[in-house]
């Protein structure tokens, strides 16, 4: 009796072990459930608010930005096809847009740099989809060519056009990746949804600029340059072989060189806010009350500053497209060489100047 009662146990215990066994593996064939992710929140921001954090940004990639589920993510370069930087990594879902696409690239006597035609300007954003209402995030490597974009989108007509403030650099430091995945060109639009230029106040051309400059007291004509360039040590350009300034223009500070806004920009990369720009605009020759033209050598670097003021509620501001390299292009305009407010400053004309003033490498 006790030798039954002992094999029924065993029976017992190693039909046990057996489904303890099975019901392990079973367990383990199980794949393992991938983590959720959760989408990433951020403070809403004004339609005017141009420059942005990446976590906004990621923020709308992630689908939880209200009023923002249609936008166009764009990477802006100055080639026409899409640089290097752009294939080795961009923000996810971006496409690429060129700087040629709101600029002549030129440099003629008719282009000079300035910004395209309107309607050429809305072609082009026609083409990657963007019109008027469409919501458009830039980044790019170049804080005043991507800028520059901003400006020409707003001047044609896109009525919200944020940038993400620092770039890729601002994103990777935030912890979020990049993609090198091919991204399909957006489909294009038919109807841009308005006349362009929308707001051609924000321009103003040469002309305009020797007009006011010279009669309108409240106008400031404000040189975003490095202090050799408006002191007429150098022209900051090598194609441009005389240095000074318009006259009656006044400095507004904002580059160490032709290649920078380095005065306008914190340590980590990023634009000042307006209160950062107003530090650096202390002691100079206009207030905000002015109406105020910036300009550089051909449009780049007065952009900035013009975004920081048109995202605060700013209305008194263009930008003066020709800029210097224009000016020079007409012999009988008048030209300051020096500081305006010092005795050795040397008014005279554009014929007069002296040469040799280019950038040598």
């Amino acid at each position: 009796m006790k030798k039954k009662l002992f094999a029924l146990m065993m029976c017992l215990a190693l039909a046990l072990a057996f489904c303890v066994s099975c019901g392990s593996s079973s367990q383990e064939a199980e794949p393992e459930a991938e983590p959720e992710t959760e989408a990433t929140e951020a403070a809403p921001v004004e339609q005017r608010t141009v420059y942005v954090t990446p976590d906004w940004v990621k923020s709308v990639i992630d689908g939880s930005q209200e009023g923002y589920e249609n936008y166009v993510l764009a990477e802006v370069a100055y080639p026409t096809d899409p640089s290097d930087g752009y294939n080795e990594g961009h923000l996810p879902g971006a496409t690429y847009v060129s700087i040629q696409e709101v600029e002549d690239a030129t440099g003629s006597e008719e282009g000079a740099y300035n910004l395209l035609a309107a309607d050429a300007v809305r072609d082009y954003l026609l083409g990657h989809g963007i019109t008027k209402d469409t919501k458009v995030i830039l980044y790019g490597d170049d804080i005043s060519g991507t800028a520059r974009q901003a400006y020409g989108y707003i001047w044609c007509g896109v009525e919200d056009v944020k940038i993400l403030n620092g770039g890729k650099e601002a994103w990777t430091a935030a912890g979020y990746e990049l993609d090198k995945e091919e991204v399909a060109a957006p489909e294009a639009a038919a109807d841009f949804g308005t006349d362009v230029p929308a707001h051609p106040e924000y321009w103003v051309s040469i002309e305009d600029a020797k007009d006011r400059v010279a009669n309108d007291e409240n106008f400031k004509l404000v040189s975003i340059r490095s202090e050799d360039e408006w002191l007429g040590k150098t022209s900051g350009y090598g194609y441009m072989d005389k240095a000074g300034e318009p006259e009656g223009a006044v400095w507004g500070k904002g580059a160490q060189s032709a290649a920078d806004v380095a005065d306008f920009t914190n340590p980590d990369g990023t634009v000042k806010d307006l209160e950062g720009l107003k530090e650096v605009w202390a002691d100079c020759d206009f207030t905000l009350d002015n109406f105020l033209a910036f300009y550089c050598g051909t449009g780049w670097r007065a952009c900035p500053p013009f975004l920081v003021l048109y995202e605060n509620g700013y209305d008194n501001i263009a930008v003066f497209d020709g800029g210097w390299y224009e000016w020079l292009m007409h012999d009988d305009y008048p030209v300051q060489v020096g500081d305006p407010a010092s005795d050795d400053c040397v008014h005279t004309t554009v014929g007069q100047l002296e040469t040799g003033k280019a950038v040598t490498e």
